[in-house]
């Protein structure tokens, strides 16, 4: 069974592409169903969406990742690319800048104009500059007895602590989040039944 459809252009000219075969009808890679005039008009599964411009005519292509200064928004019916926002040259969502354009700097995601909190700024990486932070050690764990070990009484114990702020490219890596130390084990208790 063959499927067809048609596309009109605003010259009321109606180009007729066969569904079925995209080797044939000239469609880009990705594009499910197309036209001369207007390029993709929707994609393959798993391909996004995305209108170029081409003079004063918008083009569709489908791509499988979207071209810098976009990001994927995948649905059930179509994923589209869609513009970051203004000051944002990149970002993983709407909300979530990875990149800024000059004059702005990224700081947890966001472009700033200045970075706050008198946090340096790192031009050539375009970036407020963020330290790691860690919180206070937990206390030491329960001394647990070795795996494979043929001393008696010998374990180990291990305190952690929670990263607060993870660093920005040009900050201060984190440092060690848990530690672990030797410690002896308590002697069992023997139960009056034995």
């Amino acid at each position: 069974q063959e499927f067809f459809f048609f596309s009109f252009s605003f010259l009321f000219f109606y180009t007729c592409h066969r569904c079925s075969d995209p080797a044939g009808s000239g469609c880009q890679v990705g594009c499910a169903t197309c036209s001369p005039l207007n390029g993709c008009l929707s994609c393959k599964p798993r391909f996004f969406f995305h209108l170029e411009l081409d003079g004063i005519q918008q083009r569709g292509t489908c791509m499988s990742s979207c071209p810098r200064g976009h990001y994927g928004m995948r649905s059930p019916h179509i994923s589209t690319c869609i513009k970051c926002k203004v000051d944002c040259a990149s970002c993983f969502s709407e909300n979530f800048c990875t990149r800024c354009h000059p004059g702005h700097f990224l700081y947890r995601g966001k472009c700033e104009s200045s970075c706050p909190n008198g946090l340096a700024a790192n031009a050539a990486l375009r970036e407020c500059t963020v330290h790691c932070e860690v919180g206070e050690w937990t206390s030491w764990g329960q001394c647990v007895r070795k795996q494979n070990t043929t001393v008696h009484r010998r374990g180990e114990e291990t305190r952690t602590r929670q990263i607060l702020h993870f660093p920005s490219t040009s900050g201060d890596p984190c440092p060690h989040v848990s530690e672990i130390r030797k410690c002896a084990t308590k002697k069992k208790q023997k139960s009056r039944s034995e």
